[in-house]
C-alpha cells in the first residue's frame, strides 16, 4: 500500500517541472549541432554565443567554467552556447523563444548556422592517434594517472600470467523525466526550478556563472522523475535559460526532449581497458597491471578527468595483491561530454577485476569462489593504489557464499559470482533540517530525493529519536531558501550522511524541547515552533563489502536470468523497503548495462541510438524470474551507523552475469554490452 509521497505521486498530484507555469512564461528550445565536429562560420539567429560572449566580457570576465576550474584543464571547458566550433552532435549553439513550446520548436527555423564539417574523433583509439580536437591542445589526453608502483615480471613470484582486453560501452541513466528547469528573475532575484539531485549544485553554478551574489539566488526542486547521476550536475541550457529571464524579464521553462537527452546529456561508462594478472598455481594473485582509458567526451564539464583516477583507484577489489600497476587516462572524442552514471566508475573497476579471476580459475581448473577467496584477507588491508578496505574480506567472503548457498545452487545452476567493496561519496559530508508546529513536521536534507524514498527512512528517524507517527511527517523537496547548505544526492551517501545529519537534528531539536520545557514530549514538539538544523562533516573514508551471485540460462539466442542473490552489508538498516527497492531497480540497471543498453556512434561521430526504442532499455520479461536479498547489517560509526547501497546492484551484477552467460555459452564475455550479435 502506497502512503506519503508515493501515494502524493501515483495518484497524480506530483509537481514537476513541466507542471508548473508562471504568468507570461516563455519556452525556450535550443538549436543543436547536427555534426559531430564542425567549424561555425556564421550564426544568424536566435540567442547564440555572440551576445553571451559580451555578455560575459561585461559581467564576469570570461565565459562560464563548467569544468570545476581547474586552471589546466580550462582548454577543455564546454562553451555554454557554442563558440567557433562544435564538438559533438547535440551540442547548444543557440536558443529560441517562445509562448509554448510549440511556438518554440517552429522558431528554430529562424537559426540559420553554415557549418564547415570536420573529421570527428569517434573512439578511444582514434582519439589517441588523431590530432588534437581542440586547438591548442598537444595532444587527445585529457587527464592521466600512475597508481601504485611500476614493477618488472622477473622480480615477482608468479607461475602463471594472463591477460585480457575489456570494453564497458557508454550509457545514459534514461529516467522517466528529462531534464527541465525555470527560471524566474525579477527585481534582481532569481528563482530558479529544477529537476536536480542537488538544489546546491545549481545554486552554485548560477552565482558563480551569472555573476549573481548567492544571496540573490533561490533554487527549489520540483518532484524529480529519475536521476541515476544525470541531474546532479550544472549543465549550459540551465545558464541559458536564466540569462533569457534576465534578458527578457520574463520566467523561462526549458523541457528537453528525449532526443535531445540521448544526444546532449552526459553518458556514464565508455571504458577500454588491457589487464594482466601474475598468480601462483594455486590461484594466489601475485601482481596485477592495467592500463585504462576513459572516453571524456568533447569537454572536462563532467567527470571525464577525475573518473580514470577513481577507476584505477580500486582496482583490485576486496582482494590482497601486493604488486599493483595502474596506468589510467581519460582521452578527448567528438561526443557529449562524460557524466556519472550510477555506479561512476566502480563498476568498470570491478568488472576488470572479476573477470580476470574468472579467467583465472577457467586457467587453473579451480572454482571461481575458491580463487577469491584465496585472494581475500583475514584483516583490514590497504592497498598499493591507497584504497582501505576497512573489513576482513574472507570471512565475509565465506558468509556470503554460505548465505547464498553457492557451492549446492553451482553444481546445477550456470552461476556467476562478483566480490566488490563499495566505496560510498561521504565527502563533505551533508545537511538536515527539521522544523516543528501545527501538529506537524518537516524535514529538509541537503541531497534531494529523486525517487529512492528518502522519506521512508526519514520518517523511520523522526519516529525513532523523536517518538513521532510518521503520518505526521513531510519530507520536503530541496530549497536553498529553507537549507542554506548541502550538497547532494548521489554516491551512495544519502543514508550515510543525510541521515546522520539527521539524527543529530533530532538530537538538537528534542533539547530545544526539554530546555523550553523541563522534560521532552512528542505533542510538546509538534505543537510548538522549534527549528533544528545540522551540518554532519564527512572527512574519513567508509566502504562496504558486498557480494552478488546470479544464475542464467540461455535459450532461443536470449538470457534468462533464474535468480539473482546478493548478499550487502548495510550497516544499519533504516527502511527495508526503501532496500529492496533500490537493490531491485540498481539490479535492472546492471542487466541492462550487460545486455543491451548503451549509447552508440558512428563512425563520423553520429549518434545511432537516437531514439528510447533503440536505447537498449529492458523489456518485462529481462527481468529476473526471483530475488533472493540477503542483508548484513554490521553498523558503521557514524551517528545513523548506515552503510551505502544505491550503487552495489550496478557494481556487482555486471561481472556476475557476464560469467553465468559465458558459462553457458563457452565464449568469453569481455564486452558490455554484448547485443544480439553475440547470442
Amino acid at each position: 500500500m502506497y502512503s506519503g509521497k508515493k501515494a502524493f505521486l501515483v495518484n497524480g498530484r506530483g509537481r514537476y517541472i513541466d507542471d508548473i507555469n508562471l504568468l507570461d512564461m516563455l519556452y525556450m528550445s535550443i538549436y543543436r549541432s547536427p555534426y559531430a565536429r564542425a567549424r561555425l562560420k556564421n550564426i544568424d539567429g536566435g540567442l547564440n554565443s555572440h551576445e553571451l560572449r559580451a555578455y560575459y566580457k561585461a559581467a564576469v570576465g570570461e565565459m562560464a567554467d563548467l569544468s570545476g576550474g581547474r586552471e589546466d584543464l580550462k582548454l577543455y571547458r564546454e562553451p555554454v552556447l557554442a563558440i567557433d566550433y562544435v564538438n559533438y552532435v547535440g551540442q547548444p549553439i543557440a536558443a529560441v523563444f517562445g509562448k509554448n513550446k510549440y511556438d518554440s520548436e517552429d522558431k528554430l527555423s529562424e537559426v540559420n548556422v553554415d557549418f564547415e564539417p570536420m573529421q570527428a574523433v569517434s573512439s578511444i583509439d582514434e582519439s589517441l592517434k588523431s590530432d588534437p580536437v581542440h586547438n591548442g591542445a598537444s595532444s587527445n589526453i585529457l587527464a592521466s594517472y600512475t597508481l601504485g608502483t611500476k614493477f618488472d615480471e622477473k622480480d615477482i613470484d608468479y607461475d602463471i600470467s594472463l591477460e585480457d582486453e575489456f570494453f564497458n560501452e557508454r550509457i545514459l541513466g534514461n529516467s522517466i523525466e528529462t531534464r527541465g528547469c525555470i527560471a524566474d528573475y525579477r527585481d534582481g532575484f532569481l528563482t530558479f526550478y529544477a529537476s536536480t539531485q542537488s538544489v546546491h549544485s545549481i545554486k552554485n553554478g548560477l552565482a558563480s556563472t551569472l555573476g549573481l551574489d548567492r544571496d540573490k539566488i533561490r533554487v527549489i526542486q520540483a518532484d524529480t522523475g529519475g536521476a541515476f547521476g544525470s541531474k546532479g550536475g550544472y549543465y549550459p541550457e540551465y545558464l541559458i535559460a536564466a540569462y533569457a529571464s534576465m534578458k527578457y524579464k520574463k520566467p523561462v521553462k526549458w523541457i528537453e526532449t528525449r532526443s535531445e537527452y540521448l544526444m546532449a546529456a552526459y553518458a556514464g561508462r565508455g571504458v577500454k581497458s588491457w589487464a594482466k594478472i601474475y598468480a601462483k598455481n594455486n590461484g594466489k594473485i601475485t601482481g596485477i597491471q592495467v592500463k585504462l582509458y576513459v572516453d571524456a567526451g568533447a569537454y572536462d564539464a563532467g567527470t571525464g578527468s577525475f573518473a580514470p583516477y577513481f577507476i584505477g583507484y580500486q582496482i583490485t577489489g576486496p582482494y590482497l595483491i601486493k604488486n599493483v600497476y595502474v596506468e589510467a587516462s581519460s582521452v578527448i572524442t567528438n561526443k557529449s561530454p562524460m557524466g556519472p552514471y550510477r555506479g561512476a566508475g566502480r563498476p568498470e573497476a570491478s568488472f576488470i577485476m572479476e573477470r580476470m579471476i574468472d579467467l583465472l580459475a577457467d586457467r587453473i581448473g579451480k572454482d571461481p569462489a575458491d580463487v577469491r577467496l584465496i585472494n581475500a584477507s583475514d584483516v583490514p588491508f590497504t592497498s598499493p593504489t591507497g584504497l582501505q578496505v576497512m573489513d576482513a574480506s574472507r570471512p565475509f567472503l565465506e558468509k556470503a557464499l554460505k548465505t547464498m548457498n553457492y557451492y549446492e545452487i553451482s553444481k546445477n545452476e550456470k552461476t556467476g559470482l562478483s566480490f566488490f567493496v563499495l566505496i560510498p561519496s561521504t565527502r563533505p559530508g551533508e545537511s538536515a533540517r527539521i522544523v516543528s508546529g501545527d501538529g506537524h513536521i518537516k524535514v529538509y536534507l541537503g541531497g534531494d530525493t529523486h525517487g529512492q524514498g528518502h522519506e521512508a527512512w526519514a520518517r523511520n528517524i523522526i519516529k525513532e529519536y523523536l517518538n513521532v507517527d510518521e503520518s505526521l511527517v513531510t519530507l520536503e523537496n530541496g530549497d536553498t531558501k529553507e537549507l542554506d547548505e548541502g550538497v547532494g544526492a548521489w554516491g551512495s551517501r544519502s543514508a550515510i550522511v543525510g541521515g546522520s545529519a539527521l539524527v543529530n537534528a533530532c538530537k538538537k531539536i528534542r533539547e530545544q524541547v526539554k530546555s523550553k520545557f523541563g522534560e521532552y514530549a512528542p505533542d510538546k514538539l509538534l505543537n510548538n515552533h522549534f527549528d533544528a538544523e545540522d551540518f554532519f562533516s564527512a572527512d574519513f573514508s567508509l566502504n562496504s563489502l558486498n557480494a552478488n551471485m546470479i544464475t542464467a540460462r540461455v535459450l532461443n539466442h536470449s538470457v534468462d536470468i533464474t535468480g539473482w542473490y546478493c548478499y550487502y552489508d548495510l550497516g544499519n538498516v533504516l527502511d527495508m523497503g526503501n532496500v529492496i527497492g533500490q537493490i531491485q531497480g540498481g539490479a535492472l540497471e546492471g542487466i541492462g548495462q550487460v545486455l543491451s543498453e548503451g549509447i552508440k556512434y558512428s563512425d563520423d561521430g553520429q549518434l545511432i541510438t537516437n531514439s528510447i526504442s533503440l536505447a537498449g532499455l529492458l523489456k518485462a520479461d529481462d527481468i529476473p524470474d526471483k530475488f533472493h536479498i540477503h542483508i548484513a547489517e554490521n553498523p558503521s560509526d557514524v551517528p545513523s551507523h548506515a552503510k551505502g547501497l544505491g550503487e552495489s546492484p550496478t557494481i556487482g551484477t555486471p561481472s556476475a552475469l557476464a560469467r553465468a552467460i559465458e558459462l553457458n555459452t563457452g565464449r568469453r564475455v569481455r564486452i558490455t554490452p554484448i547485443g544480439p550479435d553475440y547470442l
